[in-house]
């Protein structure tokens, strides 16, 4: 096994400002190519903290991959720190200067007298080229290990670890094959899951690993095999073949596919169209089915009508309902489905009405309480969901939900 660790360098990712999502990233694309990231850290602008940390790093892992603090200001010290740490002097570099001229260029401007020192690197490094940024990245070795720095903004740091990074550490280290398979599913909690394929999960081999990775209304099941035997992948196979009948009333999709993605191949699959009515999700709903490129050949348009005054003048909601049963009620929901439908001409159509929080709850219908409603070609599917007292994650929970529920609506008629 081939292990890294990824030091992230910044106060502000420190004090939250930044939220450090190039630990994850990184993660994510060495595990793909069968390294092992045992551990991530974010340190100070400091350089006893930086050289410390450097220090453990080496000794713990075959490589270390350091982002932050490359830029043309005082705060910016790493490849001060990474010189003085390797014992070499800075010298300039007419390449990585070319490369600053011809950015400042693009931009209709003169390079200042900051920007000139990006080109400044380590005598004893190897430079990284940034198309995409002024601050070249650092390539050192030490007794066998590997020690890279890279630029702390995200896409120039994915840039060299996709271009240049990654395909030298797959020359330099011989990495074992690595296979991730995922299962998403939704509905139902890790433990109700974990409970069922208990028995599955405990005859896996022992080069074959299970994750559980829940996300807001979601979790996914990660399952990792590592090794060098040319039958890894369809051992793999093989065991989800196993499991999936286990769990299969909970599982959506597979791999890094969304529910509004999948939403939208149903829809142009079965050449049906989608309107959508919301008042608690306040939009959040037609927000993911627009998030998908393309989603103009299926999505016909929603309405928000928030107040429940606009429910009856938009969508002709019986008035009696707010009065009997509520605006959260599965009447209310029923209604806005199949009036958002016709209002729209489309074919399928999805309603939430619900209350959100924090404020609103009755003593019949606590925070948290959606009801969601799905309008077919032939009926109306209703269901209420209680999703607990944090508005953000009602709203999240209610969309990916009622998207779920039409999912399983267009396989029906596939």
């Amino acid at each position: 096994m081939i292990s890294a660790e990824i030091l992230c360098i910044g106060d502000e990712l420190l004090i939250g400002q930044v939220i450090n999502s190039n630990a994850a990233w990184m993660g994510r694309e060495l595990g793909l190519v069968g390294i092992r990231v045992m551990r991530h850290t974010a340190i100070a602008d400091e350089k006893k903290e930086i050289i410390s940390a450097l220090d453990e790093a080496i000794l713990r892992a075959d490589i270390v991959l350091i982002t932050g603090g490359l830029g043309p200001t005082r705060d910016d010290i790493t490849k001060h720190t990474l010189a003085e740490y390797f014992n070499s002097k800075l010298i300039f570099n007419e390449q990585a200067f070319e490369n600053v001229v011809r950015l400042f260029s693009l931009r209709g401007r003169q390079v200042p007298e900051t920007g000139k020192s990006q080109a400044d690197l380590p005598e004893v490094c190897t430079p990284i080229y940034n198309e995409l940024g002024t601050a070249p990245g650092m390539w050192f070795e030490k007794d066998g290990k590997v020690i890279v720095s890279m630029p702390g903004v995200p896409h120039e740091m994915q840039g060299m670890m996709t271009g240049r990074v990654i395909p030298e550490l797959k020359k330099k280290f011989k990495t074992p094959k690595i296979i991730h398979k995922t299962i998403l599913t939704q509905g139902v909690g890790e433990s109700i899951i974990a409970e069922r394929i208990a028995d599955w999960e405990d005859n896996l081999p022992p080069y074959m690993k299970l994750a559980y990775l829940p996300a807001t209304g979601m979790v996914r099941l990660r399952l990792s095999a590592m090794g060098s035997q040319e039958r890894l992948e369809r051992e793999v196979d093989e065991k989800l073949e196993q499991v999936i009948p286990l769990i299969a009333e909970y599982i959506y999709g597979y791999g890094e596919e969304k529910l509004e993605e999948i939403i939208g191949r149903l829809l142009v699959q079965q050449g049906k169209t989608l309107a959508i009515a919301e008042s608690c999700s306040g939009g959040y709903v037609s927000h993911l089915v627009t998030s998908v490129a393309g989603s103009s050949a299926y999505y016909r348009g929603s309405v928000i009508p928030y107040a429940n005054d606009l429910k009856q003048s938009i969508l002709h909601i019986t008035p009696a309902h707010f009065t009997t049963v509520g605006a959260v009620s599965e009447e209310v929901a029923r209604e806005m489905a199949l009036h958002v439908k016709a209002l729209f001409k489309s074919d399928y159509a999805i309603s939430t009405t619900g209350i959100a929080g924090p404020a609103g709850a009755t003593p019949e219908k606590q925070v948290g309480t959606v009801w969601i409603g799905i309008a077919t070609p032939d009926e109306v599917i209703t269901r209420k969901v209680l999703l607990g007292n944090n508005r953000l994650r009602v709203i999240e929970v209610t969309g990916i939900t009622a998207l779920n529920m039409l999912r399983k609506e267009l396989l029906k008629k596939a």
